[in-house]
């Protein structure tokens, strides 16, 4: 059997989503979903994302934290990155990330 294709977008959730408890509900979402990725706080207030997996678990990864979060979320800028074999399992990142 042969394995998923995997995809990986980069994200931007603005609005209140800092200091509510987001990025904890992302990883909370994303883990069993078996997702990989990150999730950090931006110093403009925004909330960064990667996020990989089959293309249904990021889907619905990104159905129940809108869900779950459905009262912070102003926007969503969602863009496709080729797929990263190193990137881990889903953490929360402190600060912003340099690569």
């Amino acid at each position: 059997m042969s394995e998923p294709v995997l995809v990986r977008e980069a994200v931007v959730f603005r609005g209140r989503v800092q200091g509510v408890g987001f990025r904890v509900t992302a990883q909370r979402v994303a883990e069993p979903l078996g997702l990989s990725g990150w999730v950090r706080n931006e110093p403009d207030g925004s909330v960064a994302a990667q996020v990989q997996g089959s293309r249904s678990m990021v889907e619905a990864f990104f159905a129940e934290l809108g869900e779950a979060m459905s009262g912070n979320i102003d926007s969503v800028e969602r863009r496709t990155l080729p797929p990263d074999r190193e990137l881990g399992r889903f953490r929360v990142e402190r600060g912003p990330h340099r690569r």
